[in-house]
């Protein structure tokens, strides 16, 4: 299991502009505890990890390290820089739910000899499972979208016998897309349009009942 040290923080808001993110630990019968994370030493477990994965969270002072998702990570609209996390200390025998991210494999001929497009209709998939059970990601083969009449769905996918989806078994995860037809509009000459108009304008006349003004009585 992947670990990440942690500092107990002392006050609110302390140790930002040091290379330092500040960060909460909760979860079902855990009191709250405020901490501050490395910054440099999170990006490199949070890649590694991501939000499905368990990690052990070895808290100052703390003999034993705790077991945690990482269930959130706040960042600045503006500058996209951290600025604060949420540890969710998860109960190793109740099953939690997760998103976990899918890892499209192989060549799809639909794509491939077709021209098509591939269309990833989910990038991750919500699953449910114990946390030590949560997959890092789930991979995808795309081998069998051979038409673009192929589909995979969620219930097609290759999931850890403890791991079940809480999406629609039904659900489309990914197909591929036919090119788009562009029609060709053949330009008709200007002298066509000009005595086509003309032409039209004459039937009009012949068409059209004049009738004669009545007189006025007096």
């Amino acid at each position: 299991m992947i670990s990440l040290s942690a500092k107990i923080r002392k006050e609110i808001g302390s140790g930002i502009n040091e290379g330092k993110i500040p960060a909460i630990v909760y979860g079902p019968g855990v009191k709250n505890v405020m901490v501050e994370i490395d910054l440099k030493e999170f990006q490199k477990v949070f890649k590694e990890a991501g939000e499905s994965s368990l990690i052990e969270l070895q808290v100052e002072g703390e003999k034993e390290g705790r077991p945690v998702l990482i269930h959130e990570v706040q960042k600045n609209s503006v500058s996209d820089k951290i600025i604060h996390i949420d540890f969710f200390q998860a109960s190793l025998k109740e099953e939690v739910e997760a998103k976990v991210p899918l890892v499209f494999e192989g060549v799809s001929l639909a794509v491939k000899e077709l021209g098509g497009t591939l269309v990833r209709h989910f990038s991750e998939l919500g699953v449910k499972a114990l946390p030590q059970n949560l997959p890092h990601e789930i991979k995808v083969s795309i081998e069998s979208l051979e038409t673009f009449e192929d589909h995979i769905l969620v219930k097609d996918l290759l999931l850890p016998p403890d791991v079940k989806a809480t999406a629609k078994p039904d659900e489309i995860v990914v197909s591929a897309a036919p090119p788009e037809k562009v029609e060709e509009e053949l330009a008709v000459p200007v002298e066509e349009k000009v005595d086509e108009v003309e032409k039209v304008e004459k039937e009009k006349k012949a068409e059209e009942v004049i009738e004669e003004p009545k007189e006025q009585k007096k």
